[in-house]
């Protein structure tokens, strides 16, 4: 899997997505307290994405994007539980009519007909295999539908566990197969519950025993050790996983000519700046690992900028298949092979309508804002919100936003953030217009009930 030689063929794609993993929690990434030796192994092995962005920090929001390589204003699915329209423009469907085998295990959260609905071939987006449910965080009691039939079955233990593995049958069955495939295997964890992990990798983490990030308020320490120890927990799990599966790569002798990709839909705060879960827009939110590796590819870390709309564009570009008109994103293809940068290393980050955790009374809040390799910068409905110097404050704990000492650089990027609104038409309007323009009726807590 650490082979640079050009593919012979359209290559084969596996993708893998965690769901809230954020992109400090890696031995790789600095972490000082999770263990994940094996996503270590696989990072210096691959093109390693330091600055890769979730737009819309939310589940069902960023998996839509990566679906379409649209915004989640064009898309619609600016929330949770949703429906994506099922004559959308996949990357599934671009790559199944370009001769791709195509499959889907686990989690899949783009439906919008409530989280335990069986998911007609119609609303696939172009997935042929398919071990799939929408939506579940009951980790060791996890169902899915397996292809056509409407009948839920039980994965068996942890679910990411079983789920690997009939993603290494699924691999060992293509392993004499001329066809290229590609196959998404999306976990529900480490999304908490935290406690949930198989005992032995909760075992590894005392909560006592860890350091939290210097940007978790002093009360919430405690709070936090415990969040983490299960979140790592799972985490560790899932390091597992991620070995297991390269082994099954190895073992079918696909590595030569598969390309792997590894990310999440967003991250966790875990506590940090007093916040739980995601939304919001500080870098234990929004920031996600994005690792690609494989034929032809050279490892390397890069501080460019890229965004949960260039997913799709840039597995097109990767697999040498031409990407749709209906595509907002960009191809970072050519860049992971040592090519140019495509983007201008700023792309917008928002919250469209604020729900769940994050609902107006606890202090959510609609907002646009722009992630550049160095500065965040944001505005609510009312002005400025947000600015940090990421260099300078990793732990954006000093807020330069509305400061006389910062006035010229936050002019700089407000204009910047303009500037990209306007290109996309997006005229920052408070949530419930969009609601309203959508349809989406949602309960005292701005949610979209999860059954139809």
């Amino acid at each position: 899997m650490c082979d640079a030689a050009p593919p012979a063929a359209p290559p084969n794609i596996v993708v893998v997505i965690a769901d809230q993993w954020r992109a400090q929690a890696f031995g790789f990434a600095g972490d000082p307290n999770v263990k994940t030796p094996n996503m270590d192994a696989l990072a210096k092995c691959s093109v390693n994405f330091a600055n890769a962005i979730s737009a819309l920090p939310v589940c069902c929001p960023t998996r839509a994007t990566m679906l379409t390589g649209q915004r989640a204003l064009t898309h619609g699915v600016f929330m949770n539980d949703v429906p994506l329209a099922p004559d959308s423009v996949t990357v599934a469907k671009v790559l199944r009519d370009a001769g791709y085998e195509t499959g889907y295990i686990g989690k899949w959260h783009v439906d919008g007909h409530g989280r335990s609905s069986f998911i007609p071939r119609e609303r696939r987006q172009g997935f042929d295999y398919w071990k799939v449910l929408e939506c579940t965080h009951d980790y060791n009691h996890s169902f899915y539908y397996d292809g056509d039939d409407p009948e839920k079955k039980l994965w068996t233990g942890y679910d990411a566990i079983a789920q690997t593995d009939d993603a290494k049958k699924f691999l060992d069955g293509r392993a004499k197969s001329a066809k290229p495939f590609f196959l998404v295997l999306a976990w529900g964890p480490p999304h908490d519950p935290y406690q949930t992990a198989p005992e032995k990798y909760r075992a590894m983490y005392p909560p006592a025993s860890l350091k939290v990030r210097e940007n978790v308020p002093p009360e919430m320490r405690e709070a936090a050790q415990k969040m983490m120890s299960g979140y790592y927990a799972h985490c560790s799990a899932l390091d597992d996983c991620i070995g297991n599966l390269r082994a099954a790569i190895r073992g079918a002798g696909l590595e030569t000519n598969t390309i792997f990709i590894f990310t999440s839909d967003h991250g966790d705060l875990l506590g940090s700046h007093g916040g739980r879960n995601k939304q919001q827009p500080y870098d234990e939110s929004i920031r996600v690992p994005l690792l690609v590796s494989g034929a032809g590819i050279e490892a390397r870390k890069l501080d460019t900028v890229i965004s949960s709309e260039d997913f799709m564009p840039t597995v097109l570009g990767l697999a040498g298949v031409a990407i749709p008109k209906s595509v907002q994103g960009l191809d970072f293809s050519a860049h992971i092979r040592g090519g140019k940068n495509p983007g201008d290393d700023c792309v917008v980050i928002e919250c469209i309508a604020p729900f769940g955790q994050w609902t107006r009374k606890n202090g959510g809040r609609e907002y646009r804002g722009i992630r550049t390799t160095r500065y965040t910068f944001v505005r609510d409905l009312t002005g400025p919100w947000l600015l940090f110097d990421n260099q300078a404050d990793p732990f954006q704990t000093n807020n330069l936003a509305n400061k006389p000492e910062s006035a010229a650089l936050q002019s700089e990027l407000d204009v910047k953030l303009k500037q990209k609104l306007k290109d996309r038409g997006d005229e920052f309007r408070p949530g419930d217009e969009y609601l309203a323009k959508w349809g989406y009726r949602v309960d005292a807590t701005g949610t979209v009930p999860y059954s139809p």
